[in-house]
């Protein structure tokens, strides 16, 4: 039996490729595990899918700030490179995929230390501090931008576009409606998200904007875990912390998208075609990545980029109505794109390199 053994994790967007991935190797009959930290988001989602084994290793979080911890955590990184050797030549997987992360690391230097080869994904313009430290170790690099591969070289690297999840097709508006308690006629639908976490800062200026925003549109607020506001009653308003079986009928119900610029998101927008507004984590936040991400769609005609430090009511109607007035410009800038499947061209690289 062929094994593999995925990797990625701390935000959920390093481990959506991994669950799109998952279901088609454990179909094809693979042996499956997953190895990540012991507390972090990875677990949580990767218990919930069967036939995967999880395996736990030490963590540090590679920092870019002066932080007490920066001296506690190579040590952490050392442990669970051990630990990650440890469960690779115990499991003697045929190939390690990674999908970046801090915990990535110590799984991807585990993985060569046993001469397994190990294919990277990176999502985002620019690769990660992680994936910066992985890419020597790694026989492929897959990429969502083809700037990246281009930046990256084009020994290892292979643009293959946006991963997207099967389920996410195969959304449906009328359950959308009916899990929203939404009508079909009227009002068009704003989804607003603001990442895993939610966005206390968008959270903020959505509700101080809901009496104007509910005048012309129904909203969908995915505000993130302990973020709901029991307060507001509005019959065109629903908010929810988290939502995942139900996203894909959401998505297929909704008619703008807002939220961060986070790759595997945009992109999921991108797909379906949903006029955006992105409102991307600012460099005190991040690295900068969702800043380029967002300046890149853009370029292409794909949404408008608010600014989080010009974020305020004024500004988001404003750039509602932007999208809204030019809706039908944005759906055939989108339009415009050649789709890839991403998904088969990933998983029969994955089958490729494992077999050589």
């Amino acid at each position: 039996m062929k094994k593999i053994i995925f990797t990625g994790g701390g935000s959920a967007g390093h481990v959506t490729v991994n669950l799109a991935l998952i279901p088609k190797f454990i179909e094809a009959g693979w042996s499956t595990g997953y190895i990540g930290s012991n507390n972090g988001i990875e677990r949580e989602i990767v218990s919930s899918i069967s036939n995967v084994s999880y395996y736990s290793i030490s963590t540090g979080k590679l920092r870019r700030y002066l932080d007490f911890q920066n001296i506690k955590d190579p040590f952490k990184v050392v442990r669970g490179v051990f630990q990650a050797f440890q469960i690779i030549k115990s499991q003697k997987p045929d190939i390690v995929f990674s999908k970046g992360g801090f915990v990535s690391v110590p799984v991807v230097i585990g993985a060569w230390l046993n001469k397994i080869p190990v294919i990277i994904h990176e999502s985002d313009l620019t690769p990660g501090l992680a994936n910066k430290l992985a890419i020597p170790f790694a026989s492929v690099i897959c990429t969502t931008f083809p700037e990246t591969a281009n930046s990256l070289g084009k020994n290892k690297c292979h643009y293959v576009g946006p991963v997207l999840r099967e389920k996410l097709k195969q959304g449906n508006a009328e359950r959308g409606r009916i899990f929203t308690g939404f009508t079909k006629r009227g009002k068009p639908t704003i989804l607003i998200m603001g990442g895993s976490l939610g966005a206390r800062s968008i959270n903020q200026v959505v509700r101080d904007s809901l009496s104007k925003l509910t005048e012309h549109f129904q909203i969908v607020h995915l505000c993130g875990k302990g973020q709901l506001d029991s307060s507001l009653t509005n019959s065109d308003y629903r908010q929810y912390e988290y939502i995942n079986e139900e996203l894909p009928d959401i998505l297929a119900m909704c008619d703008f998208v807002i939220s961060r610029a986070g790759s595997n998101s945009i992109f999921e927008f991108l797909y379906f075609k949903k006029p955006m507004i992105l409102i991307p984590l600012t460099k005190e936040q991040s690295r900068g990545d969702q800043l380029l991400n967002a300046a890149s769609f853009e370029r292409n005609g794909y949404c408008k980029v608010l600014h989080e430090e010009h974020l305020s009511t004024e500004t988001l109607l404003e750039y509602i109505d932007k999208i809204s007035q030019n809706k039908e410009v944005f759906i055939r800038n989108m339009s415009q794109l050649e789709p890839k499947d991403a998904l088969s061209i990933v998983y029969n690289l994955i089958i490729e390199t494992a077999q050589k």
